[in-house]
């Protein structure tokens, strides 16, 4: 038999793809139980508003209405998905502190009666002045989102390393740039929904979530129930990307709408309500100070960011030490100093988004170092190869990496743009090429809540008679294909084969423990898990064929199904069936299980848990893009995308979540934005006026690895969905600066922004 891994490496077809593509999948809005209500949620009108008083009395008289209820019917324990600050309630209480912020709620025999009771609630409002911009949130002054949180402001970092004065004085040259983010959403297909069934003190709750494991924990708290007596089940997830990783009202309010009426409820957002949940990108300014010695490489860094965080914390306070703390990994420097806050405004709140605080800094910091290279007359890709992370090295402020290729992936990515040959001969006129460099957690080292559970744990089952395998987990696939890799890594551990797995998961009641789909953490994490349950079954396996063929375990092997001789190749093998058939006739259910805890990492100062990672993937992208002077559209003509992602499991998987990172950070850079009017109000909540890119817009990809193997995972494993939206922002700004001679600090950089930045520049010269 050969040494090549049967599985693993292989672009297997996706275990759900026939159900997706045939429309047989059930999301949660397909579910449907018999004598169903449908619930809504009213939302405030006000960015920012004292409750007087409601009255739902009309609302009740209503024929279809079968309960109303306000913050006096629900728990008034203060809710989030990060400990550090709760300050969120199912229903608010005293004060509304958002345009769509959540006031009341009812349950109905259909959606149309929601709307109609929605319309007969009363509610009289004190209208307060609100914070529509976080620029001035901490102001002198200004209204305070939350009382007990002086000058707005909801996270303080303040973190030093090295002697950053000493740096700046010693430097050849220093630099300082200012960018601006702006706030973006996420975006899934699927809104959000959740089906409530609260029946004999037990709840089970039907969600598109991110985290079943998080929705257990969090609603049990809310309720005061025993984990238990909550049950939650994900069924077919249609994207998340950072969104759906917190309970929302839908949850809550759900639960308590069924246990008042005694029947299943579902509710669910409309596309406008999604962005008024928001959780999606923050918006912020970014202030850079970097300090170089003469041939570029350098000596220190000052950050200073300040973040938009809307009225409730989310997962901000990880977000705001993401901004800084990532910053370390791709270039190697010794003195760097990182201060930023997280201001609260009367806007709705921000969250996790697909490299979790990350691009947006990056963007800034990709930028800020293409203009130090341009002033030292430094090609941008040699500026960035002196700087390059190298194997085996610990950041500034302690993350450790072991596996690291980022010089492999700038010499792959000057090869494959044909960038030095571009560069000097020239491009076109109107064309410019840009690049930019990535890094992101391969799983985060530390839950979100204070638990000693393992971060990952798998059950395998074999079927009696030996023709298929049940994969049973609580990772969550939530569109990226993880139930499909962790069956290859499943199989490839067993010696089975691919296309005899099945896999059971996301359901609190009948899958073991996991944290689910966030931080990029699947396959590491419950890659380990699985390996081990897998390679538990294999042990099994061997020691039951040993004595079926009369031959010592250790001389025997299982590769795709077939248990062999390994020192006698004469020997006629065994299939897995009967093997594992005769397993158990003899001896009971073959089951394997496993579990995964990631060792203790990072230093002791404060916020040193954020950030920290088993292992850590990097990469380099690159754009070619072409303005239309006239009119400052900008056309793509190719990006390229080279990872050192580890072992790839499954190649065309891993493609999938490169294009669709692409797709996304392009969005960000040139169109989407989510826009407020002068009250705190929505002005572009659907997917018409908020602008994402079509299929027509993507350029041509080209995307390709570097040989990487990371040592503490399993087969070597890293992530890349994540991770490859972090340099996009980057590399698309150098490009256009490229192309323009002129920059545009501020995202998104639209046509019109290109436009107006090429005019003034044609002014200039002039003159």
């Amino acid at each position: 038999m050969s040494n090549e891994y049967s599985v693993i490496g292989k672009s297997k077809p996706r275990i759900d793809g026939r159900e997706k593509v045939t429309g047989a999948a059930r999301y949660c809005g397909d579910i449907k139980f018999p004598n169903m209500l449908y619930g809504k949620i009213l939302h405030s009108p006000y960015a920012h508003a004292r409750i007087i008083s409601i009255d739902t009395s009309e609302a009740e008289k209503l024929p279809g209405v079968k309960a109303v209820i306000t913050a006096k019917d629900v728990p008034d324990l203060k809710y989030g998905i990060s400990p550090a600050r709760w300050d969120e309630n199912i229903l608010c209480i005293d004060k509304v502190r958002y345009v769509g912020d959540k006031v009341a709620a009812v349950a109905c025999v259909d959606e149309e009666t929601c709307y109609k009771a929605l319309k007969l609630i009363k509610v009289e409002y004190e209208v307060l002045p609100a914070v529509l911009d976080y620029r001035h949130a901490m102001d002198e002054g200004m209204p305070l989102v939350h009382e007990n949180f002086p000058r707005n402001i909801n996270t303080e970092i303040h973190q030093e390393f090295g002697d950053i004065e000493k740096a700046f004085a010693e430097a050849y040259y220093v630099r300082e740039d200012v960018f601006v983010g702006q706030r973006t959403y996420q975006s899934p297909i699927e809104p959000h929904s959740a089906i409530s069934i609260w029946k004999d003190n037990k709840l089970t709750v039907y969600s598109s979530t991110q985290s079943v494991h998080y929705f257990q924990y969090y609603i049990a708290r809310e309720f005061g129930l025993k984990m238990g007596d909550v049950r939650v089940i994900k069924p077919y997830v249609g994207g998340g990307f950072g969104g759906k990783l917190e309970p929302t009202g839908l949850e809550f309010c759900g639960a308590v709408l069924s246990k008042i009426t005694g029947r299943p409820v579902k509710m669910f957002y409309d596309r406008d309500e999604m962005f008024m949940h928001n959780r999606g990108r923050h918006q912020g300014t970014y202030y850079i100070k970097t300090g170089v010695d003469k041939d570029g490489r350098i000596l220190g860094v000052h950050t200073k960011f300040l973040l938009d965080g809307g009225a409730y914390t989310s997962l901000g306070v990880a977000t705001a030490y993401y901004a800084g703390a990532l910053l370390t990994l791709t270039y190697d420097f010794e003195n760097y100093k990182f201060d930023l806050y997280r201001v609260y405004t009367n806007l709705p709140a921000c969250g996790a988004q697909r490299g979790h605080g990350a691009p947006q800094p990056k963007y800034a910091f990709e930028s800020h170092l293409d203009n130090i290279a341009k002033e030292l007359g430094i090609d941008p890709i040699e500026i960035r190869l002196r700087n390059a992370r190298k194997p085996n090295t610990v950041t500034i402020n302690g993350f450790g990496i072991q596996s690291c290729e980022l010089k492999a992936c700038l010499e792959k990515a000057a090869e494959l743009t044909n960038w030095r040959e571009k560069k000097a001969k020239g491009l076109p006129k109107g064309r410019g090429i840009g690049i930019a460099t990535g890094a992101f957690v391969t799983g985060a080292g530390y839950p979100i809540y204070r638990t000693d559970l393992p971060h990952a744990s798998a059950l395998i089952r074999v079927h009696e008679d030996g023709t298929a395998a049940t994969l049973y987990t609580m990772a969550c696939d939530i569109g990226q294909g993880s139930d499909t890799v962790l069956c290859q890594m499943a199989a490839e551990a067993m010696g089975y084969r691919y296309e005899n797995m099945k896999i059971v998961s996301g359901d609190t009641e009948t899958t073991p423990h996991d944290f689910g789909a966030y931080s990029s953490r699947i396959t590491l994490m419950s890659g380990w898990a699985v390996k081990r349950a897998g390679e538990e079954i294999k042990k099994q396996i061997l020691e039951m064929a040993a004595t079926m063929m009369n031959l010592p375990p250790e001389d025997l092997d299982c590769k795709d199904g077939l248990v062999f001789s390994i020192s006698r190749p004469n020997v006629t093998p065994l299939t897995f069936e009967e093997v594992a058939r005769r397993f158990f006739v003899l001896r009971g259910p073959l089951v394997g299980k496993g579990s995964y805890t990631p060792p203790r990492l990072g230093g002791n100062f404060k916020g040193a848990a954020v950030g920290t990672s088993p292992a850590y993937s990097f990469n380099v992208q690159a754009a070619e893009v072409e303005i239309d002077e006239e009119t400052g559209e900008i056309k793509v003509i190719e990006a390229w995308d080279i990872h050192d992602c580890g072992k790839v499991i499954n190649p065309l998987l891993m493609q999938g979540q490169v294009h669709g990172a692409i797709y996304m950070g392009m969005g960000e850079t040139v169109w989407e934005e989510v826009v407020f009017d002068k009250n705190g109000r929505i002005l572009n909540p659907n997917l018409s006026d908020y602008r994402l890119p079509t299929a027509l817009d993507m350029p041509k990809l080209t995307i390709a690895n570097v040989e990487s193997y990371e040592p503490v995972a399993p087969w070597g494993v890293k992530e890349v969905g994540e991770g490859s939206t972090n340099p996009t922002m980057g590399a698309f700004r150098n490009a256009i600066f490229d192309a323009m001679g002129v920059s545009v600090n501020s995202l998104p950089l639209t046509y019109e922004k290109v436009w107006r930045a090429l005019k003034e520049k044609r002014e200039k010269e002039k003159k």
